[in-house]
């Protein structure tokens, strides 16, 4: 069982080796670099979040699986995809309504430019994309793990992991040819597309073997989350300004102004969520 899962684990890692060849080839110096700070933000939220329900749920799945508990198994999974999806909804939202404002935060100072801020927020909305994309993926493996099925994943990624390829290399092509101002962010937008393949294959495979069975009340919890994505992200597009406002501001007050946005857009979402009727 072992093996499916370090060659499967190793998929996210070839992805990102491939992806900085190909940014090498760009005519723009510092395209592998802008994707690299790009990555780890968007691997930030993804780490405490995603990751961490993921870990949770495992030794769950894998104890329901062993005392032949479905109704059990299934409810877990809807668990951790309703929080995730809590969670990491105003995570991506955040990551690209605030891109610009949070790579000139966090790393604008000695040789890192304005348009190193620029270029590297290009990068950072693409990878938002698909941060849910990659957080479903976390959530929805351990349902292979917990029954013993390593390869079927490994499979599944493959396939993706094709796909996002071929779409990183036509993608950049193109952009290239329309002379786009970021080319690299056709690749980080090829990745996040690929993570969405890889989701979705996922769950229409748990679907199919009937390991999972979404529970009453989606369309409703949707709506709810909706409503307070659409109110947090029109508070932080009005109060984000301009790029250009951060960039030439001291370091002291881009800190400042960030943690209010943070805040702010946090507090604006949980009070929404409460209102639309989310216990």
């Amino acid at each position: 069982l072992m093996l499916p899962i370090m060659l499967g684990a190793s998929i996210s890692q070839l992805s990102l080796l491939l992806d900085s060849i190909i940014a090498s080839f760009l005519p723009l110096d510092g395209s592998v670099s802008w994707l690299w700070y790009a990555d780890r933000l968007m691997e930030f939220p993804l780490g405490i979040f995603s990751i961490a329900i993921a870990t949770v749920i495992l030794p769950n799945l894998a104890s329901h699986f062993a005392s032949n508990d479905g109704e059990r198994f299934t409810e877990t999974l809807d668990w951790a995809l309703r929080l995730v999806l809590l969670l990491g909804m105003p995570a991506a939202l955040g990551l690209f309504l605030l891109a610009g404002p949070m790579v000139s935060t966090l790393f604008q100072h000695a040789a890192f430019t304005a348009r190193d801020v620029s270029m590297t927020a290009w990068a950072l909305g693409a990878y938002a994309f698909g941060f849910l994309g990659f957080s479903f993926v976390k959530i929805l493996i351990p349902g292979f793990y917990a029954r013993q099925q390593t390869g079927t994943p490994l499979r599944l990624g493959m396939i993706a992991f094709g796909i996002g390829m071929v779409l990183s290399i036509s993608i950049t092509l193109i952009l290239l040819h329309l002379d786009f101002v970021a080319p690299h962010a056709g690749i980080a937008a090829s990745t996040a597309t690929a993570a969405w393949i890889n989701a979705a294959l996922l769950f229409l495979r748990l679907r199919r073997d009937g390991a999972y069975r979404p529970a009453a009340g989606w369309p409703r919890y949707l709506l709810q989350i909706g409503i307070a994505s659409l109110a947090m992200s029109l508070f932080l597009i009005v109060m984000a300004g301009p790029l250009a406002s951060w960039t030439e501001a001291p370091a002291l007050n881009r800190i400042l102004r960030l943690a209010g946005l943070v805040g702010g857009g946090a507090l604006i979402y949980l009070t929404v969520l409460v209102a639309c009727g989310l216990r």
